[in-house]
């Protein structure tokens, strides 16, 4: 299977940041991409930097303006999207939603985001209700998706739940980076520590993982922080944790990378540790803290 990965650097302006994202995927499409995935909360600025209920006005309905126009888009070309929207669920009750458009532009499902975080300049549990669809991967034409988002990527859990349940491939929509004032040797150890976790979800799964991040610097309209500086980074990486790309930290990038998929069935064969895994003893798992 080939994937097409957009990382783009957004603007203020929504409706140019949609344009840039139309225009990629076209790029994408025609180098042959089946299955096209975008940043997380990729119409918009990453609006978390601050709490303010005006905010709430970008939220969407699902299905809504984002899965009409990005439909109308993946019927047109042939390809399957995976998009990241704020999604208004009912008053007062928004989510951070991936929703996934089939190649005939209906939408195959959605995922609502299950960890939520909350940290200086990502305010996210002010703006969203922890998911409540569970980890169940999404049928689509090229297989079963296993798609989470950005800070559901340090979960093992939510990886293994997806494998279980079937996932073809584990799919992070993201949107991480540095504080300015980070020094650049804790600026190493953040970047390597994600890509570390998500390589290791690949290997302990035996499943491609595919994560895309946004790239550029948004400031904090408060001022309280220097703002995000967005590590970019996209990168696929096949079910031993081998990298099959990586993109650079500061640069709009697309890029199309072909996927072995049968290669997770020969590589669950030689390590096996869905067999070998000690069920009997993992129900602690379920606690917050084993005292």
């Amino acid at each position: 299977m080939k994937v097409g990965l957009i990382q783009q650097a957004n603007t203020p302006d929504i409706q140019k940041n949609i344009q840039g994202l139309k225009n990629k995927i076209r790029e994408a499409a025609s180098q042959g991409a089946e299955l096209i995935v975008l940043q997380e909360l990729h119409n918009s600025l990453y609006f978390c930097q601050v709490e303010d209920t005006n905010i709430f006005d970008l939220a969407e309905t699902i299905p809504g303006p984002s899965t009409d126009e990005f439909g109308v888009l993946a019927k047109e070309l042939g390809v399957i999207i995976v998009l990241s929207l704020f999604e208004r669920r009912a008053p007062g009750l928004y989510h951070n939603t991936a929703v996934v458009m089939e190649k005939d532009g209906t939408i195959a499902g959605k995922y609502r985001k299950m960890h939520i975080p909350d940290d200086p300049a990502y305010y996210e549990k002010f703006y969203f209700t922890p998911g409540d669809l569970g980890f169940k991967p999404i049928e689509t034409s090229v297989g079963k998706l296993g798609v989470l988002v950005c800070w559901d990527q340090w979960y093992p859990e939510a990886a293994r739940l997806m494998a279980m349940a079937g996932a073809d491939i584990l799919i992070y929509p993201t949107a991480i980076g540095w504080e300015s004032t980070d020094a650049d040797d804790e600026k190493s150890r953040q970047l390597g520590a994600w890509v570390i976790s998500q390589r290791g979800h690949a290997v302990a799964n035996g499943l491609h993982v595919v994560s895309v991040n946004r790239t550029g610097y948004e400031p904090d309209p408060s001022g309280q922080t220097n703002g995000i500086t967005f590590w970019g980074n996209s990168f696929v990486a096949g079910p031993q944790g081998e990298l099959l790309w990586q993109a650079s930290n500061d640069r709009e990038e697309v890029q199309v990378v072909e996927m072995d998929m049968k290669r997770s069935e020969q590589v669950r064969r030689w390590w096996p540790f869905f067999r070998d895994r000690r069920i009997d003893y993992f129900g602690d798992i379920t606690k917050r803290f084993v005292d």
